[in-house]
């Protein structure tokens, strides 16, 4: 923890950290960190007051460096190879178990059963930490927090939460997949047909296959890879957000 305080003295310092030797320093730090906490948790002597950061801090911290993987992982092509990219970032040291929508839909509830506006805010603090933390939840959170903003106030009968949440989720999905498809040019059949064998083969797509989903003139030899990994990542991008996790 001193030589994590060394590198970014406070959260917001990981934003500071511009060149990539640096942001190694701090990957490489935080990662043994992480290691550390996975074998010390379970044992009942492990207190957070007896360490030089809080609980809050460690998860604040975790949250800089997921962002961290996912900038490298959405790099333009355009941008020179980055030394970040070969490194394991570890991130099912930060999974927790037992943590998805569902979970996330009965603290909503929780939320909505509150009188007290102290007890509403712990859990809805609650919420935006595991949004912000937890792995899997990642790539939901702006539509989660969307829900809780808009649509949360208007439910009178918490009973009505649960259904109320999927119509949202599966009105965003289709929109998302809508807007996937025009901007890229693809077949719509193609493109789910392709999605529903992903899934069910848990066997990432190949080029060619991408490349199929294309409507009108194909791209040419120099710009099929470029091409057929953006779409690629914008339909892994896609599958994360709506369909991993979503499982109860």
């Amino acid at each position: 923890m001193e030589k994590l305080l060394a590198i970014a003295p406070e959260v917001q310092s990981v934003d500071d950290l511009y060149t990539e030797d640096e942001q190694m320093k701090f990957i490489l730090t935080y990662r043994a960190l992480m290691r550390l906490h996975k074998k010390m948790c379970h044992y009942t002597e492990f207190s957070w007051e007896d360490l030089a950061l809080s609980e809050q801090e460690f998860w604040d911290y975790s949250s800089k460096y997921q962002d961290l993987k996912d900038h490298i992982n959405h790099k333009d092509q355009k941008e020179k190879i980055s030394i970040l990219q070969d490194i394991d970032f570890e991130l099912e040291l930060i999974r927790m178990d037992n943590i998805n929508v569902s979970y996330i839909i009965q603290l909503l509830m929780k939320l909505k059963m509150q009188g007290k506006e102290e007890d509403k805010e712990k859990i809805e603090k609650q919420i935006l930490n595991l949004l912000n933390t937890e792995v899997s939840l990642r790539s939901k959170r702006e539509l989660i927090e969307k829900f809780m903003k808009v649509h949360l106030v208007g439910i009178k009968d918490i009973e009505d939460l649960s259904d109320e949440f999927q119509i949202f989720w599966n009105l965003e999905q289709k929109n998302a997949f809508i807007d996937l498809v025009n901007e890229e040019n693809l077949s719509s059949d193609k493109t789910e047909k392709l999605i529903e064998n992903y899934l069910f083969a848990e066997r990432q797509p190949l080029t060619d296959e991408v490349l199929d989903l294309i409507e009108g003139q194909k791209p040419g030899l120099l710009q099929r890879k470029k091409l057929a990994d953006r779409i690629l990542q914008r339909i892994m991008d896609f599958v994360e957000t709506f369909i991993n996790g979503m499982a109860g």
